[in-house]
């Protein structure tokens, strides 16, 4: 199988030596993205809820460039620099997962890139 690196505009540059996403055949590995504004390359302002939901367009726009949505979504792991703020994270989240949710692992860290409070990496299955 062939791999293809999948890079759009709609989502945040790396901001290291890695690529927003990888698909191998069927399957989509996301990097981990947390709340960068595409158009600035900084953390949205407006704390947890804004970085989370700034999180999931941004993973929307690379599910949009490799021809999937987020519908396509099969596993996340879910990074927080606070367990506190896993009743609002959950929340959003499950607003945009709310059929079918993905399988999902949820942690708290000590640090994200850029002071980040919440970062997400996914696996989609393309059909």
């Amino acid at each position: 199988m062939k791999k293809e690196i999948i890079m759009t505009g709609s989502a945040p540059a790396a901001i290291g030596p890695y690529s927003q996403a990888i698909r191998i055949g069927h399957f989509l590995f996301q990097s981990g993205q947390i709340g960068l504004d595409p158009a600035t390359g900084k953390i949205v302002e407006g704390g947890i809820d804004a970085q989370v939901e700034q999180v999931l367009q941004n993973v929307k726009a690379i599910l949009t460039a490799a021809g999937a949505d987020i519908s396509n979504v099969v596993k996340t792991t879910l990074f927080l620099t606070s367990i506190d703020d896993f009743a609002r994270v959950n929340e959003i989240y499950g607003r945009h997962f709310n059929a079918e949710p993905p399988a999902r692992s949820t942690v708290e860290v000590s640090r994200l890139p850029k002071e980040a409070r919440f970062m997400m990496e996914s696996m989609a299955f393309i059909s």
